[in-house]
């Protein structure tokens, strides 16, 4: 059964003042036309009467996941287009660093809020995820985050764990990692649209209203309607996914009922910008025009009570204007994941009307770089943590050549990944043919330069723990060829037609993914191949994938029909093995050829 959190009680917050500012780093400018506002707007000199006019400063993050230490390889980079259209790339991230530059960018900003997008837990590396993300919710009590929405990855360990997170106590079956219980988060999570089945209420607060001498933002928080098709069954149970815009525009009513005029919403969806740099001009050449996904209908119909959105799920970077229902110009932000960006945002309020002059809103992207000083308070809190994952992280199971990416449609680390699922399928069964992994549940590279001083090459237990975080078993399934050839259409079709989830294969399958054709098209059946051998529509063929896949998850509901299961151990012990029987330091694996899909685009 769901959990209905207790209601949020705000503690005593760490901080006595908010003095809050721009922070050095690269931005991106995103602005909606400025606004002729009076010379006095927002200051409030020497105690003198406040000047109708305030500057509010929103800064904002999301997609975190437990991203304390800097991310490795490319999940701890950003790329920046420069002034001649080049680009570079920039590391980026680690709570250390963002710390000192969400405190940099408060200075001089005594009216700042501080928001996110949700998962900021799950889908962790070992320093968190071994302690079920208490680590990530202390260290965001210490960033002095304001409130989050949930995210899709809230829910991993179900909606019991997240009102522990939020409330505090020992978990139910680990207890407490420490001497300490844990606390919980200092700041509330919003659930809007998350509602327990059985209440048809809210499972967590759905709005949040920030005060400050007679300034007021509420924040309204939803995560994706679709959050059952992308999380295990058991972290949703009991639960319901309502509509985004339905939901938002419900609250944002209640809201300015309750005289709350000044509205963000905080939405666990995201875009896909046109461009990859976080600093790309969204609108050019007009408001909106550089971005698609789900979030550009979500703005489109949001009510134009809200003045701002804070987006994620999708990992991408972007700040854009898009037009809201009355079509006027609304800013719509994301700070890629991981902790790379955040977006600094000034939202003017009108002291007469109690709203936003929406036409003087402006925002920007800025990279979260290491070339500031750590926070010191944040080091403690890692090394703290550290000490206690050592004896279990820092083990060596593998050795490898070189880097192995986790990105592309077929990437080097999916392949790797359905190897090792396969040759442990076939230690249960030999009669296994081939495995499918889900991109979605490779969560970093890895990297062939040591990180802990391991050694170049060597990879430990924190890092095939960082790249497969979910424990989902490793289960055996049976499927006709005819169903075999239908799950590989359902990666480009339905609900993954408009972002295609291309599942990562096994040695011996083989087929041409033509990306010019349309739909189910797509996937050139004739060219499916097994070990040179066309796919039998009549045959069976057993197969090996992980818990999630094989109950449906990403949209592929075919795989949720197999029959003949056999639950095996989790994922994370299959890759653990493989590493462990194919690499010595003297015989390290090399980085897979990733050509086992042809692309045609």
């Amino acid at each position: 059964m769901p959990a209905t959190a207790q209601p949020y009680q705000p503690r005593r917050r760490r901080r006595a003042n908010r003095l809050l500012a721009v922070a050095a780093g690269v931005a991106t400018a995103g602005a909606l036309a400025a606004a002729a506002l009076p010379a006095n707007a927002g200051e409030n000199h020497h105690g003198h009467r406040p000047g109708r006019y305030q500057d509010v400063q929103l800064l904002s993050f999301n997609d975190l996941h437990g991203n304390l230490e800097p991310p490795a390889g490319s999940s701890g980079r950003v790329t920046e287009l420069q002034p001649d259209g080049t680009t570079k790339t920039v590391d980026a991230g680690g709570a250390e660093y963002l710390a000192t530059h969400l405190r940099q960018a408060r200075k001089g900003h005594p009216y700042s809020i501080t928001a996110a997008g949700g998962d900021m837990v799950g889908a962790s590396p070992l320093l968190s995820g071994l302690f079920h993300d208490e680590p990530t919710i202390e260290a965001l009590n210490k960033l002095d985050l304001d409130v989050t929405s949930v995210g899709n990855h809230e829910f991993d360990e179900g909606a019991r764990e997240l009102a522990r997170l939020q409330n505090g106590g020992c978990h139910p079956t680990d207890g407490c990692p420490t001497d300490q219980e844990f606390e919980g988060a200092d700041f509330p999570y919003l659930a809007a649209n998350v509602l327990d089945e059985k209440t048809r209420k809210p499972i967590l607060k759905p709005y949040w209203v920030w005060k400050q001498k007679g300034v007021k933002v509420g924040f309204i928080g939803v995560t994706l309607e679709g959050t059952p098709n992308i999380v295990s069954a058991d972290g949703v149970k009991g639960l319901q996914f309502k509509d985004e815009v339905e939901t938002i525009n419900k609250y944002a009513k209640e809201l300015r009922r309750q005289g709350v005029k000044s509205i963000v919403a905080l939405i666990h969806e995201g875009g896909f910008p046109a461009s990859s740099s976080y600093n790309y001009d969204c609108d050019s050449p007009g408001a909106g025009d550089g971005i698609s996904g789900p979030i550009v209908d979500i703005a489109k119909n949001i009510t134009p009570d809200v003045d701002a959105l804070v987006t994620g799920h999708t990992h991408n970077a972007y700040v854009c204007t898009i037009p809201d229902p009355a079509g006027n110009p609304r800013m719509v932000t994301s700070a890629a994941s991981f902790g790379r960006l955040y977006t600094d945002t000034t939202l003017t309020y009108d002291r007469a009307t109690g709203d936003i002059a929406r036409t003087a809103v402006k925002s920007a992207n800025h990279v979260v770089t290491r070339d500031v000083t750590k926070a010191p308070d944040m080091t403690r809190l890692i090394d703290r943590w550290n000490t206690l994952a050592a004896p279990i992280g820092n083990r060596p199971v593998g050795y490898i050549s070189g880097d192995i990416g986790n990105t592309g449609t077929e990437s080097p680390l999916g392949d790797l990944i359905a190897d090792a699922q396969l040759a442990y399928g076939k230690s249960l069964d030999p009669e296994t043919d081939l495995a499918l992994m889900n991109p979605g549940g490779i969560r970093a590279p890895l990297t062939y330069a040591a990180k802990a001083g391991e050694g170049d090459g060597v990879v430990t237990y924190a890092e095939g723990f960082t790249v497969q975080p979910f424990s989902n078993t490793v289960n055996l399934r049976s499927y006709t060829g005819a169903q075999l050839i239908q799950a590989l259409k359902e990666q480009v079709t339905g609900g993954n037609e408009a972002a295609p989830k291309v599942l990562q294969v096994s040695s011996g399958l083989t087929y041409t993914l033509d990306l010019t054709k349309t739909g189910a098209d797509r996937v050139v059946t004739d060219t499916i191949r097994l070990d040179g051998a066309p796919i039998d529509p009549a045959a069976t063929y057993r197969v090996a994938m992980n818990s999630f896949l094989a109950g449906g998850g990403d949209g592929f509901t075919t795989l949720g029909q197999g029959t003949d299961e056999l639950v095996g151990t989790d994922d994370l012990t299959a890759l653990e093995q493989y590493l462990t029987a194919n690499s010595s330091a003297t015989d390290p694996i090399a980085p897979p050829a990733a050509d086992r899909i042809t692309v045609v685009k």
